[in-house]
């Protein structure tokens, strides 16, 4: 049987360039070419797969600190920073406001949402 690998993940906002700058100017991510060319659609570099924005109707999203969009960085305490910079408060793995979680491996977890209410996680995994 073939092994699966990660295409995309896609995340319904409410507004699209709004969400596009929280994901290029915060996160770091870097827009590619959608190859739907659909307006309302935006596609971004996730490492070997994409992250595709979509508006839409986010009246019926729900989100907790356990479903979240994990993403690695180098260096921790620069991303710190820059969510610090942009007035985004991190939060624990429990959703504890002002809060890194260290795992037992020893890897440091911050999480914060997007202007949307998605959690992102991101961590100094190796």
């Amino acid at each position: 049987m073939p092994t699966p690998q990660f295409d995309h993940y896609t995340i319904k906002v409410s507004e699209l360039e709004t969400s596009c700058e929280f994901y290029v100017n915060v996160i770091g991510l870097e827009q590619i070419k959608n190859r739907t060319e659909k307006p309302h659609i935006r596609w971004f570099s996730l490492g070997a797969g994409e992250l595709h924005v979509v508006t839409g109707d986010t009246s019926d999203i729900q989100t907790n600190v356990g479903v979240h969009l994990a993403l690695k960085v180098e260096d921790f305490d620069d991303f710190l920073t820059v969510l610090d910079q942009n007035k985004i408060t991190p939060h624990s793995s429990k959703g504890e406001p002002d809060q890194i979680t260290t795992r037992a491996d020893g890897v440091h977890q911050v999480y914060f949402r997007d202007p949307d209410g998605y959690w992102i996680e991101v961590n100094d995994a190796d």
